[in-house]
C-alpha cells in the first residue's frame, strides 16, 4: 500500500514536470513572448500609463529586436512623455525595419514640423501619402508645412483634403480652423471650429481654441460658453479653468476670475497645478497679502510640495518676516543642502540683512553647481548691483535672459540698464522678449517704443505705444511715452495732453511730471513749472521722486534753500533714493555748507552701504577741501565695495601721483579707470600723468592730446601736456601748452605751477 501511494505521487510529480516543461517551452518561444509583452504594453498605453507601456514594449523588443510594431509603439510612448529625440530615433528604426509604415513616416513629418524643418517635413508627408493616400495625419503635415512656408491658401486646400479623408476626426477640423484663422478667414475658421466640436463635443483643444477665438473678438458670452463647456468635458483639467480666469480678467471681472479659481482649487485639490492656481493668480496680480495667506494655507496642507513651500518663503521675505522665512528655508536645506532654490532664498535673506558678501559667496557657489539655473544668475546680478558692480550685474542678467528668454525679471533689469545708457539695441531686444513673454502687458511695447524712437523710428515707436494702450488702456507709461514722442516732434500741445493723461492715471508718475515741467521750462515759464510740480505733489504727497523733480526746478531757479528742502523731503520719504541724497548734499555744497553735505553722505551710506557714488562724492568733497588723507580713505572704501569703480580708481590714482603715493599702484588704478570709462577725458589725463611718472612720455602725450580734444578748456590738461613735452625735449610745444593753460585762467595753485615750469625750462 505504501508503495502504491508513492507510485501515484511519483506519477503526479512527473506530470507536473511535463507541464512545467511545456510552459517553459512556450515562454521561450520569442514570438509568444514578444506578443505577450506587446499586448501588455498596449493595455497600459490605452490606460495612459505610458512609462509602464514603454517598459513592456522594450521587453517585447528584447524578445525580438526586429519587431517594427514594438518600435513604433515605443516611439508613441516617448512622444507622450515629450522625449522628442528618442521618439525620432525609434521612428527611424521603425522605418528601417518596415519602410512601408506610413504611420511612422507621417509621425516623423510631425516632429520635423515641430522642429521648423518644413521642407523635410513636407518630404516625409508626401512619402507617407505615396504609401497610404488616405493618411489624414500625413495630409495635415503637408498642409501645415506649406502654410508655414508662406503658401497659406495651398495649406488650407490640403487641410480640407485631410477633412475629406477623415470627416469624423475632430483634430482634422481643428487643424483646418487654425490655418484659416492664420490666413484671416475668420468666418470660415469659426465654422471649422464648430465642426470640430460637432464631431466630438468633448474635444478639449477645439473648445479652448474657439473660446480664445471669441475672446479676441470680444465676444465675451460666447467665449465663456465654450470654456465652461470645456470644464464640463474635462473637470479635472487645469487648462480650461486657467483660460476662464484669464477671460474674466480680460473683461475686467477680477472678482469673477478669483471666484473661478477658488472653484478650481476645490475641484482639483489633489492636483498640484490645480491647487496652486489661486495663489499664483494673486501673485501675478500683485495681491501679495492674499498670496501670502493662500500659500501659508497651502504650505500646511501640502507639506511635501517644495514649490509651494519655496513660494511661501519668498512671500515671507517680501513681507519682511525674515525669521519665519529662514526657519522654513532651513528645513529644506537640512533635507537637501544642495537645493539650489533654497540656496538662492538663503542668499536673498542674507542680502536683506545687509550681508551681501555672504550672499555673494552662496550665489556664486549655486551658479557653479547649477550653471543653467537662470534664477541663480539673476539673483547674483542683483547682489552685484547692490554692491555697485553694474558690469558684473549686467553679465549675470544677460546669462539669465539667455538661459530663459521669457524670464521677465531678467529682461526688466536689462531694460533698465539699456535705458540708463541709451543702448537702443539692447532695449529693443528686451522689449521684444517681454512682448513674447507677456503679450497682454504694455511693458514690452513701451520699452520697444523707446528703443525705436531712440533709433529714429518715430512711426514704429508710435505703433508700439498705441499697441501698449490697446492691451492696457489705463497704463500711464504709454501716455508718457506718447508725450515724450510729441515733444520730440515739436508738438507741445499734444505732448501736454498726453502727460496730463498719464498723471490722471498715475498721480505718482515722476516721468510724466518731468515731461510736463520740461514743456513749461521750454516755454520759458518756470513759475508754471513749479506750480505744476507742487500741484502734483499735493495729489501724491508720499512720492519721493516727485520731490526730486521739484528740487531740480529750484536748482534751475537758483533757489538753493528751497531746492535743499525738496531734496531733503525726497530723501526722508525714501532712504534708498540715493539720487536725492546726492542732490541734497550738492545743494548744501553750493550754499557753502560742506559739513552738512558730509552729514548727508554719511546718513545715506548707512542705508545704502554698497552705493559707491556716496563714497566717491564725499571723497571728491574732501579732496577739494584739501583733506587728502580723508579723501584717500573714502576712495579706498569705494574700491573695497566695488573693486572696479572707475571714479574712485581714477581719483585715488591722481591723489597718489600728486601726493607722493605709490606710482605703480597709481598706474594700475588709472588703467582700471580708463578701461571702465574709455571715453572720459579725465581718465585719459590721469593715465597719461601716471605714464609721465613712469617716463613713458610719448604714450602720455597721445592720451593728453585725446583728453584736450574732448575737453579743450581744461587748463590742467594743457599744463600736463606742457610738462610732458618738456620731458620729451620738445620746448616749442611745451611753451604753447603753458600759454594756452594760462589763457584759460587756472586757479592760483595751478597758475603758480605753470609759471614755475616755464621758469625752470628757461633757466635750463
Amino acid at each position: 500500500m505504501t508503495f502504491q501511494r508513492n507510485s501515484i505521487g511519483a506519477n503526479a510529480f512527473i506530470a507536473c514536470l511535463a507541464a512545467a516543461a511545456l510552459l517553459a517551452g512556450c515562454s521561450r518561444d520569442p514570438n509568444a513572448r514578444r506578443k505577450e509583452y506587446f499586448d501588455s504594453g498596449m493595455r497600459y498605453f490605452q490606460r495612459a500609463k505610458y512609462h509602464e507601456a514603454a517598459i513592456q514594449f522594450q521587453n517585447s523588443l528584447q524578445a525580438d529586436p526586429y519587431y517594427s510594431d514594438a518600435h513604433y509603439e515605443l516611439a508613441q510612448c516617448f512622444l507622450k512623455d515629450g522625449a522628442w529625440t528618442t521618439a525620432y530615433q525609434e521612428l527611424l528604426r521603425t522605418l528601417e525595419l518596415d519602410p512601408k509604415d506610413a504611420r511612422a513616416m507621417a509621425d516623423l513629418g510631425k516632429l520635423l514640423l515641430a522642429g521648423r524643418k518644413f521642407d523635410d517635413a513636407r518630404d516625409r508627408a508626401q512619402a507617407a501619402l505615396l504609401l497610404d493616400p488616405h493618411s489624414a495625419d500625413a495630409q495635415m503635415v503637408l498642409a501645415n508645412a506649406d502654410a508655414a512656408m508662406g503658401r497659406e491658401e495651398k495649406g488650407i486646400a490640403e487641410a480640407k483634403t485631410a477633412v475629406t479623408i477623415a470627416p469624423k476626426r475632430a483634430d482634422a477640423h481643428l487643424n483646418l480652423a487654425i490655418l484659416e484663422l492664420r490666413a484671416g478667414h475668420n468666418p470660415e475658421a469659426e465654422a471649422s471650429f464648430l465642426n470640430s466640436i460637432a464631431v466630438d463635443a468633448n474635444y478639449l483643444p477645439a473648445r479652448l481654441s474657439l473660446g480664445q477665438f471669441y475672446q479676441k473678438q470680444q465676444r465675451w458670452p460666447e467665449a465663456e460658453t465654450q470654456l465652461r463647456a470645456a470644464i464640463a468635458a474635462a473637470p479635472t483639467a487645469t487648462a480650461p479653468r486657467t483660460a476662464l480666469a484669464a477671460l474674466y480678467l480680460a473683461e475686467g471681472r477680477k472678482d469673477d476670475a478669483e471666484h473661478a479659481l477658488v472653484e478650481a482649487k476645490g475641484a482639483l485639490r489633489e492636483d498640484p497645478e490645480g491647487y496652486r492656481m489661486l495663489g499664483d493668480f494673486y501673485l501675478s496680480n500683485g495681491d501679495t497679502q492674499k498670496a501670502l495667506t493662500e500659500f501659508a494655507s497651502l504650505a500646511k496642507a501640502h507639506p511635501k510640495d517644495l514649490r509651494v513651500k519655496k513660494t511661501y518663503i519668498q512671500l515671507l521675505i517680501l513681507a519682511n518676516r525674515g525669521a519665519e522665512a529662514k526657519a522654513w528655508n532651513d528645513e529644506i536645506l537640512k533635507a537637501n543642502p544642495r537645493d539650489t532654490d533654497a540656496q538662492i532664498l538663503r542668499a536673498e535673506l542674507l542680502s536683506h540683512d545687509g550681508r551681501q558678501t555672504e550672499a555673494l559667496a552662496i550665489l556664486q557657489d549655486a551658479t557653479k553647481n547649477a550653471p543653467d539655473n537662470a534664477v541663480a544668475h539673476f539673483q547674483l546680478g542683483l547682489i552685484f548691483a547692490e554692491m555697485g558692480s553694474m558690469q558684473q550685474a549686467e553679465g549675470e542678467w544677460r546669462t539669465a535672459a539667455r538661459l530663459v528668454p521669457s524670464f521677465v525679471e531678467a529682461q526688466r533689469a536689462l531694460a533698465t540698464v539699456a535705458q540708463r545708457r541709451s543702448d537702443w539695441d539692447l532695449l529693443w531686444q528686451c522689449g521684444d522678449q517681454l512682448i513674447r513673454a507677456q503679450a497682454n502687458s504694455p511693458e514690452g511695447y513701451v520699452d520697444l517704443a523707446a528703443a525705436q524712437i531712440g533709433r529714429g523710428d518715430s512711426d514704429g515707436g508710435e505703433k508700439s505705444l498705441q499697441k501698449a494702450l490697446e492691451v492696457a488702456p489705463n497704463d500711464a507709461r504709454a501716455y508718457t511715452g506718447l508725450g515724450n514722442l510729441r515733444a520730440v516732434q515739436k508738438r507741445p500741445d499734444d505732448a501736454l495732453q498726453f502727460f496730463q493723461q498719464a498723471l490722471d492715471r498715475d498721480p505718482a508718475s515722476s516721468d510724466a511730471l518731468q515731461g510736463l515741467v520740461n514743456l513749461d521750462v521750454q516755454r520759458k515759464d518756470p513759475a508754471k513749472a513749479l506750480a505744476d510740480a507742487q500741484a502734483q505733489i499735493a495729489k501724491s504727497p508720499a512720492t519721493s521722486a516727485l520731490y526730486f523733480v521739484l528740487g531740480n526746478l529750484y536748482i534751475t531757479a537758483k533757489d538753493l534753500p528751497q531746492a535743499a528742502a525738496a531734496f531733503q523731503h525726497a530723501f526722508q520719504l525714501d532712504s534708498q533714493n540715493v539720487d536725492a541724497a546726492l542732490a541734497l548734499a550738492n545743494a548744501y555744497i553750493l550754499q557753502g555748507s560742506a559739513d552738512q553735505a558730509v552729514g548727508v553722505y554719511q546718513r545715506a551710506a548707512k542705508d545704502n552701504p554698497h552705493d559707491v557714488r556716496l563714497y566717491d562724492a564725499q571723497g571728491s568733497l574732501q579732496e577739494s577741501s584739501g583733506n587728502w588723507a580723508e579723501a584717500e580713505k573714502l576712495y579706498r572704501a569705494a574700491l573695497q565695495t566695488q573693486s572696479d569703480d572707475p571714479t574712485a580708481a581714477n581719483n585715488l590714482a591722481y591723489l597718489l601721483l600728486e601726493h607722493g603715493g605709490d606710482k605703480d599702484v597709481a598706474l594700475s588704478l588709472a588703467q582700471t579707470a580708463r578701461q571702465r570709462m574709455p571715453e572720459a577725458a579725465s581718465t585719459a589725463d590721469t593715465l597719461a600723468w601716471a605714464y609721465y611718472y613712469q617716463g613713458a612720455y610719448p604714450t602720455a602725450i597721445g592720451l593728453l592730446e585725446e583728453a584736450i580734444k574732448k575737453t579743450p578748456d581744461n587748463p590742467t590738461y594743457h599744463y600736463h601736456l606742457g610738462v610732458t613735452f618738456q620731458k620729451n625735449k620738445d620746448a616749442g610745444h611745451a611753451r604753447d601748452q603753458f600759454e594756452r593753460a594760462l589763457k584759460l585762467q587756472p586757479n592760483p595753485v595751478l597758475s603758480q605751477q605753470i609759471h614755475k615750469a616755464m621758469t625752470d625750462h628757461s633757466s635750463s
